[in-house]
């Protein structure tokens, strides 16, 4: 992906201590058990936290995450937060043309970085539920170790492929923006378990392809996309479907308790909007089929 040299966003909270860690104190456990506590907390509603502390002989656990000490952050990590500053960028540039184009106007996200824990609008925001956004204060939140947890527990990696999350999480910020969020969560409160899963299905969805129409109008506008590019992007939504991480988490796939669609539906979708380019075409809640 062609990134380097673009414009970057001033759009970003940086909220990392450069500790790293829980602070929560007792034992320490590894980036392999925050996967767990991820997919514990998708699946069955479960506090990661609570995982974490089962996982550690019942003791709070503190997750070493190998962070440098503060004021001293690793030439990587530094790379790492201007790549993420101008993928934010380029979602910006982009929704906001879109936004325009039919007489709306885009309001940016704020995008926080933080380490371990940090508090939202929506409560507290923890590292093991991986990367999320919050309606109530218009925020994505992401600590920068989800990038090293797609490669070593689902064999993800590439800049396009990590690009793809920051974009699934500003398509729920479009969807915000749109509406279409605040309705869903009004149908959701007044739906079974069931028909409440598969209303998030949907909207998990349409933030894919989302994803897929800024990838369509950045390339055509700033050409970003290299050779194998979207086919990174494409095993990163199959890594992370609900099939997948069940069959990998509990050996079984349970449908009903689905939520964010399973790979070939996350990898359609993305595709849809990757292909087309339009908005329209990311209804996924007049789709008969998904």
């Amino acid at each position: 992906m062609k990134w380097e040299g673009n414009r970057e966003s001033d759009n970003v909270e940086d909220r990392r201590d450069g500790g790293g860690g829980f602070g929560l104190g007792g034992r320490s456990i590894g980036i392999g058990t925050i996967a767990i506590a991820l997919v514990a907390s998708y699946f069955l509603g479960v506090n990661p936290m609570t995982v974490l502390s089962l996982l550690s002989g019942g003791q709070p656990a503190q997750v070493q995450q190998n962070r440098p000490a503060p004021g001293r952050q690793s030439a990587a990590e530094d790379r790492k937060v201007q790549f993420v500053r101008t993928v934010l960028a380029d979602t910006e540039d982009t929704w906001t043309d879109i936004f325009n184009a039919s007489g709306a106007t885009y309001v940016k996200p704020t995008l926080v970085l933080f380490s371990g824990s940090t508090q939202t609008a929506c409560g507290a925001g923890q590292s093991a539920s991986g990367p999320f956004y919050c309606p109530s204060d218009r925020k994505i939140y992401i600590d920068l170790a989800f990038y090293r947890l797609m490669q070593q527990r689902f064999n993800v990696s590439g800049d396009f492929a990590q690009a793809y999350v920051i974009a699934h999480e500003v398509g729920h910020h479009v969807q915000n923006l749109m509406g279409i969020s605040g309705k869903v969560d009004r149908m959701r409160q007044r739906a079974t378990e069931k028909q409440a899963n598969a209303l998030s299905v949907r909207l998990e969805l349409q933030a894919d392809c989302f994803a897929g129409v800024w990838a369509y109008h950045a390339n055509q506008t700033r050409a970003i996309l290299e050779q194998g590019d979207i086919e990174g992007a494409l095993k990163a939504a199959t890594a992370i479907g609900d099939d997948a991480l069940q069959r990998q988490s509990q050996g079984q796939v349970v449908p009903d308790s689905f939520t964010h669609g399973t790979s070939a539906q996350r990898v359609g979708w993305f595709k849809r909007g990757i292909d087309t380019g339009k908005v329209g075409n990311c209804n996924t809640f007049d789709a008969r089929q998904l």
